[in-house]
């Protein structure tokens, strides 16, 4: 044992153990022990919880093991680390005090009652987990809502609850984060600090168990009660919306106009921008049901299965860098099918993570093609349908997350015996053809243990070790059972970003229980709209397009100017690159030719079946190479998640938009929509209102009007051409074109 920095310094450790000082009973290592050294941050990720420890003492990350962390404590290094006849002089007490130097800095204080919970426990022989010892079934954080003002404070208090009925104070020993700083803080005692205004949510984390708390903090705004007693309401939505802005303070913005209104359902339900005529015929429409008309007649378009199913690939990962080009197209085939018909989603999803046979033939076993082993099929299945990340479980207990690593390899375990065989059946050429099965036997092993764990779902009862049945059928089962909270609300999520721009959960696919909804009672009403509507994705769509909430104006008013995820109002949001693409070729008139894909080893290859008119939106493969694409952020479909697409602006962007060749070429172009307009000696005003409805999806008003009509009507005929150009150029690289209001 190095000596003391002083001797004083060590005696105040030893006189700090005394028998009065002592627990009132033997404390337990796993409820007691780990819990202070979670708290003292000595298993955390920076200190001997890092995956290599530190200075030669490794403990398990936020103590998900407990069995080996009393091992490394009370039994390495000859048990030098405790010293039950003097608990005092025990390193385990000695370096987090600085008594002994400890590069972790101090940890703990002398004679507090951490300190004295330790020496304890030393002094009672150092006691190891008990076989039938009472265990931690879930920890409740009070208040679980509170109403506050900006410069409150506000106290939290964690109770522990046990296997065996009893309970106790655990605040002292839990870690808290807040969920959204911009509202409240939160100090490591639990003490809250109210500094903006929203609803913000606290979560404490105590031996891998979650609560939340939910602070709501109203805006400063003086909103008459006449405002949402009179603000029309279509269905739920606009019920539990206006319930929380009530609550918060917020004004709801009043309804966009018509033309702002069919220009925002078609590009978030088909990905495309309404015809003149589309959008004459709305504008002019005065029947009641027109917006139900409307609605139902996009949910029925061609388009719609083009949108949809690009989506779903997104997620699914169709990517010719990962397949070979008869499996990219079967894959992409199985989608769209499935799209087209309507499939509700939970058979949708039964029949991919069930699927077996030939990869050209069932184009739904490439899924398994581009995971190949258990481990990332479970962490893409979880990220994919359940917005779930369990990959940090993988070495250790989730440190944001209740997942452990044993939950982690038992659902692995679910997909250990499925097989492929083949490349290319009896033609072996090697053009990429798999045949799916799954073995009667197999199992993945816990590297933790050497031994398999028991295959089981999340949350889920645990399969029979022996049986020879395809395990996917339960997970399956339970995975889409309408009970399962995370399947519903996953999907659920991922529709409501679509039509707003921003999940109810952000990011859309973060739906761990510290990443809490900004509505939860919207959440918890659409997941149960949907499970009771068979998972029909259209329906929620409808539900979704007709309400009073998507209906809202995108401008500001002073009662709302500061809310930015409370849907007081509509976010404008930037086309994704496809859309954006396909609706610069509709206004020129002048498409994009889709020729080259990507290889695996970084080569291109040329690919068949795109035509002249094949719109982004078709695209099967996200290898396939385009320019723009790339620059506006397309998904690259490398991993499922959805930080792989990004509609964040760049300089690049700006460059390509201002001086690149996908608008000044169009424009140009002898082919496109300017020339054959021209060559028919339109009048002024009618190449005007032309521009702005194709692009705009609105008419010109007199201002914007005015001017251009003049130059058009004093222009030669040879200036014609360069001032409607310009005019083109300048809606197309406007923000009212580039993003959806």
């Amino acid at each position: 044992m190095r000596r003391p920095q002083s001797a004083t310094g060590l005696l105040l450790v030893w006189l700090a153990v005394s028998p009065t000082a002592a627990h009132s009973h033997e404390p337990s290592f796993e409820l007691d022990v780990v819990p202070i050294l979670s708290k003292a941050g000595c298993n955390g990720g920076g200190c001997h919880g890092a995956i290599a420890g530190k200075e030669g003492f490794r403990l398990s990350l936020f103590g998900y093991d407990p069995a080996a962390d009393f091992l490394a404590i009370t039994r390495e290094a000859r048990g030098r680390r405790i010293d039950p006849a003097s608990p005092g002089a025990s390193l385990l007490l000695t370096k987090p005090t600085m008594a002994l130097p400890h590069k972790g800095g101090k940890r703990l204080d002398v004679g507090s009652d951490d300190y004295k919970v330790l020496a304890a426990w030393i002094e009672a022989g150092c006691p190891g987990p008990q076989v039938g010892e009472r265990k931690l079934d879930a920890i409740q954080l009070a208040p679980t809502r509170q109403t506050a003002a900006v410069g409150d404070s506000l106290r939290l208090a964690v109770t522990a609850r046990y296997s065996d009925g009893s309970s106790r104070d655990v605040t002292h020993w839990a870690r808290f984060t807040s969920a959204d700083e911009s509202v409240a803080t939160v100090d490591p005692a639990g003490i809250v600090s109210v500094i903006g205004h929203g609803e913000g949510a606290v979560t404490a984390w105590f031996s891998s168990q979650i609560a939340v708390a939910r602070v709501v903090v109203p805006f400063p705004y003086v909103v008459a009660e006449s405002v949402y007693s009179a603000a029309p309401r279509a269905n739920l939505i606009d019920e539990l919306n206006l319930a929380q802005l009530r609550e918060l303070r917020l004004a709801p913005s009043p309804r966009c106009d018509d033309a702002t209104f069919v220009r925002r359902a078609f590009l978030d339900t088909i990905g495309r921008l309404p015809s003149p005529e589309e959008v004459g015929r709305f504008l002019s429409d005065t029947a009641p049901q027109k917006k139900e008309r409307l609605v139902n007649l996009l949910l029925a378009r061609p388009e719609f299965v083009d949108y949809w199913t690009y989506k779903w690939c997104d997620i699914l990962l169709v990517n010719g860098e990962k397949l070979r080009p008869q499996a990219v197209d079967a894959y992409y085939r199985w989608v769209r099918d499935r799209v087209a018909a309507n499939l509700p989603w939970d058979a949708f999803v039964r029949e991919l993570v069930t699927a077996r046979g030939s990869s050209f033939e069932n184009g739904a076993t490439n899924f398994f093609a581009v995971h190949q082993d258990p481990e990332t099929v479970a962490e893409n299945v979880s990220q994919a349908f359940l917005g779930l990340s369990i990959n940090c479980a993988k070495c250790h207990n989730h440190p944001l997350e209740k997942w452990t690593n044993d939950q982690y390899y038992a659902f692995a375990n679910l997909f250990a015996r499925v097989r492929t065989k083949g490349w290319g059946g009896e033609l072996r050429n090697g053009d990429g053809m798999r045949t799916l099965y799954v073995e009667s036997r197999g199992d993945l092993m816990q590297p933790k243990t050497g031994k398999p764990q028991s295959p089981a779902p999340l949350d889920g009862e645990p399969l029979s070790m022996d049986d020879p049945g395809d395990r996917r059928e339960p997970l399956a089962a339970w995975l889409t059972d309408p009970a399962n909270p995370y399947f519903t609300r996953a999907i659920v999520n991922r529709v409501w970003a679509n039509f707003f721009g921003l999940g109810l959960v952000e990011p859309v696919d973060d739906l761990r229980a510290t990443n809490p909804a900004s509505n939860e009672p919207l959440l918890a009403a659409l997941a149960d709209f949907t499970a009771q509507k068979g998972f029909d994705l259209p329906a929620l769509m409808r539900l979704i397009l007709l309400s009073e909430t998507y209906a809202r104006s995108a401008t500001p008013l002073p009662e709302n100017r500061d809310d930015h995820r409370w849907f007081s109002r509509t976010y404008p949001k930037r086309l994704m690159a496809e859309v954006l693409s396909d609706a610069i070729a509709d206004v020129t008139g002048v498409r994009d030719r889709y020729t080259d894909i990507v290889m695996a080893d970084g080569s291109t290859q040329k690919v068949e079946g795109y035509d002249a008119d094949t719109r982004a939106l078709q695209l099967r493969d996200s290898a396939v190479r385009n320019y723009f694409l790339a620059t506006f952020g397309r998904n690259s479909r490398e991993i499922t998640c959805e930080c792989e697409r990004s509609n964040q602006p760049s300089l690049v962007q700006v460059l390509h938009l201002s001086n690149g060749t996908t608008l000044n070429d169009k424009l140009a172009a002898k082919a496109g929509r300017i020339t054959q307009l021209l060559a028919t000696d339109p009048a002024p005003a009618a190449v005007v209102e032309q521009a702005w409805m194709l692009a705009l999806s609105r008419p010109p008003t007199e201002a914007e009007r005015k001017p251009i009509e003049e130059m058009l009507s004093a222009a030669k005929a040879e200036e014609r051409r360069e001032i409607v150009e310009d005019m083109y150029w300048s809606l197309l690289t406007s923000s009212e074109f580039l993003f959806r209001h």
